[in-house]
């Protein structure tokens, strides 16, 4: 999620993983932060092969990051690593952003 106080960090909310030293990214570092940037879905088939990736975890080789919006702006984002290359499909991209959205509609509403 984006820092309530400080709107230019990501911070690493629950997550189900390896243990990782980047729990605070700056938004315009790693692929989270390019999601965030961009303001757009960013999927990297190869994180070895995309210089802005910051490695959490040795055994990932793929990427996907939805951006959550509420309000007009990103307020946080889905971050799923796969320990395969090219993971992540269309369908997988779709079904994200659809989760988002509901995430997007239950913080507008509340």
């Amino acid at each position: 999620m984006l820092d309530p106080n400080d709107a230019e960090m990501l911070v690493l909310g629950p997550f189900r993983g390896a243990p990782t030293e980047h729990t605070r990214i700056p938004v315009h570092q790693g692929i989270c932060g390019a999601a965030v940037a961009q303001n757009q879905t960013v999927v990297v088939d190869d994180v070895n092969a995309d210089p802005r990736y910051l490695a959490c975890s040795l055994e990932t080789k793929s990427e996907i990051v939805v951006p959550i919006r509420a309000h007009g702006r990103v307020i946080g984002e889905i971050d799923i690593d796969s320990h395969n290359p090219s993971a992540f499909t269309a369908a997988d991209r779709n079904f994200l952003e659809a989760c988002a959205l509901i995430v997007t509609q239950f913080v507008e509403r509340t």
